[in-house]
């Protein structure tokens, strides 16, 4: 992380709000980078994760999801 965006975690109320607010930038980061719509990607992933098995939540993740969602018209 550089230097100057430290001062955007300042106001995350706390230090585990700033690495909550860290590990979903880099969530939405990766989505990005594999192509697809966040807001889309974000939604599907709040709609199936209850009834996702834990031991496999990495399976939730946007490179392991592209694929499918690009054949559900949500990718970007």
């Amino acid at each position: 992380m550089a230097v100057h965006n430290r001062s955007n975690y300042l106001f995350a109320g706390a230090d585990c709000g700033g690495e909550r607010a860290a590990a979903i930038y880099s969530l939405i980061g990766s989505a990005k980078l594999n192509g697809l719509n966040c807001e889309a990607y974000l939604r599907y992933v709040f709609a199936h994760i209850a009834e996702h098995p834990i031991n496999k939540i990495d399976e939730m993740l946007p490179w392991c999801l592209a694929s499918k969602l690009a054949q559900t018209r949500l990718a970007a």
